[in-house]
C-alpha cells in the first residue's frame, strides 16, 4: 500500500461535502416516501373494510387465504375432553342424580381438582339450583364433599326468567366475577320466558341461541340441565324433552341415563362440536353420592404430536419468555424448513393448541410495514 493510499483524505468544505450531504437525504427522501406509500395503502384497505361495513347491501366474506391468515382467540376447555366453552344441554330423566353431578361438576371446577381422569381448569362458578332450596343443598354438598368449602361457587335458588330479568342478573354476576368459567341453570323449564311452553323447533332455537349468545359473549361455559322423554329412540339424544331444536342450536349435550332406577350404575353419553363423541360408565357411591368413574368405551382422544410446536416450546420457555420479529425471521429463528407464508399459516390455524398444551400465546398482525409475530410464555394458573 503506498503513502498516499494511506493517507486520509482532506475533505473540503465545498462542492464534495453538500454532494455527499445530496446522497444521503435523497437516499432518506426515498425511503420516507416508500414508508408514506406503504401507510398510504394500509389506510386505504383499512377506510375500504370500514365503508364496507357501513353498507347494509354488503354480504361480508371471508376468503380461505384470509381465513387461514387470521389468529382466531383461543378458547381452552374447561374439563380437557369432556367440557368446552359453549352452551349443552345436560338432560336425563327426573329424579335420577343430574343435580348431585352438576354440584359435582361445580365443586371440581371452583376448586381446579381433576374429575374422573379429566384434567380441570380452575374458575368461579354461579349454579342456579332452581328446584332446591338451600338446607337441601347444604345437606347434599356435606354429604359429597364434608366440610371442604370452595370461596368462589355461588348458588342461588331463585332467579328471573328470559326476558323478566334473568339476562340482567347474570350479566351484572359476570360484571362482578370476571373469573367466571360455568354457570349451571337447573333447570331450563324453570327460565323458559312466560309462554315459553310452546314446544315449537323455531321457539326451542331461539331461547338456545339466545342462551348460547350470552355464553359465547363471554368465552364461557353454559350447561341447561333439562329432562328426557319416556319413550325411548334409537338416537339417544333424540329423547331430550322439546324438539331437536334445543339441541341444535347448542353446542354439544350430556344424556345420563340408568337401565333401572334402582342401580347405582349409570352411563354419561357425551356428543358436541369441539370433541369425540363419547360414552362413559358411572357408578354412584351409596355414602356419598358421589358419581365415580368404572371405565370408559373408548380411550381419551388426543391429538397426534406437532413437531413444530414442540420446536417453539423447546425455544420459548420461562427463561427464555419472548420472541418478535417478521415471519422470516421466524423461520430464521426455529430453524424450519419450510416458507415464511406457510410457517404463519401452520401457526394461525394451531394458535389454540399451542397455548393449551405448552402456554405460549401467539399473534400475527398485520402493519403497515408488513407482518409481525410475537410468541408469549405465559404461566398458567389452571395446569
Amino acid at each position: 500500500m503506498t503513502e498516499k493510499e494511506k493517507t486520509t483524505p482532506v475533505v473540503s468544505v465545498g462542492a464534495d461535502t453538500e454532494q455527499s450531504i445530496l446522497k444521503q437525504t435523497n437516499n432518506s427522501i426515498t425511503d420516507f416516501n416508500e414508508f408514506d406509500k406503504g401507510l398510504d395503502n394500509y389506510l386505504e384497505e383499512m377506510q375500504k373494510e370500514f365503508l364496507q361495513q357501513l353498507d347494509s347491501s354488503h354480504l361480508k366474506t371471508i376468503s380461505m387465504r384470509e381465513l387461514y391468515n387470521t389468529v382466531y382467540q383461543s378458547k381452552p376447555p374447561l374439563i380437557y375432553g369432556l367440557l368446552y366453552p359453549g352452551t349443552y344441554i345436560f338432560a336425563g330423566a327426573p329424579k335420577l342424580g343430574k343435580s348431585f353431578l352438576m354440584a359435582q361438576l361445580a365443586y371440581h371446577i371452583s376448586t381446579g381438582t381433576s374429575l374422573w381422569n379429566f384434567d380441570v381448569k380452575k374458575g368461579t362458578v354461579l349454579y342456579l339450583a332452581l328446584e332446591d332450596d338451600y338446607r337441601r343443598l347444604q345437606e347434599r354438598l356435606y354429604r359429597m364433599f364434608g366440610t371442604d368449602g370452595a370461596e368462589n361457587l355461588f348458588f342461588s335458588v331463585s332467579a328471573g326468567q328470559l326476558g323478566n330479568g334473568l339476562d340482567e342478573q347474570l350479566t351484572r354476576f359476570m360484571q362482578e366475577h370476571s373469573d367466571t368459567k360455568l354457570i349451571i341453570i337447573d333447570t331450563l323449564q324453570k327460565v323458559r320466558e312466560v309462554g315459553g311452553d310452546n314446544y315449537s323447533y323455531a321457539n326451542d332455537y331461539e331461547i338456545i341461541t339466545r342462551l348460547k349468545k350470552f355464553a359465547d359473549s363471554y368465552g364461557i361455559t353454559l350447561l341447561l340441565v333439562h329432562h328426557t322423554r319416556k319413550q325411548k329412540a334409537d338416537d339417544t339424544f333424540d329423547m331430550i324433552s322439546g324438539t331437536n331444536g334445543l339441541l341444535g342450536a347448542a353446542d354439544g349435550g350430556f344424556i345420563l341415563r340408568k337401565e333401572k332406577r334402582t342401580s347405582n350404575s349409570a352411563t354419561l353419553e357425551v356428543s358436541g362440536r369441539d370433541q369425540p363423541d363419547q360414552k362413559i360408565y358411572l357408578s354412584r357411591n351409596p355414602k356419598t353420592l358421589v358419581w365415580e368413574l368404572e371405565r370408559t368405551e373408548t380411550e381419551l382422544w388426543k391429538l397426534p404430536p406437532e413437531p413444530l410446536l414442540e420446536n417453539i416450546a423447546g425455544k420459548i420457555t420461562n427463561e427464555n419468555p419472548e420472541w418478535y420479529g417478521s415471519p422470516t425471521e421466524l423461520v430464521e429463528f426455529l430453524g424450519a424448513d419450510m416458507k415464511a407464508n406457510a410457517l404463519t399459516m401452520k401457526l394461525n390455524i394451531n394458535a389454540g393448541r399451542l397455548f393449551n398444551e405448552y402456554g405460549i400465546s401467539y399473534q400475527n398482525k398485520r402493519f403497515h410495514d408488513g407482518r409481525k409475530v410475537s410468541l408469549t410464555y405465559e404461566q398458567r394458573d389452571d395446569m
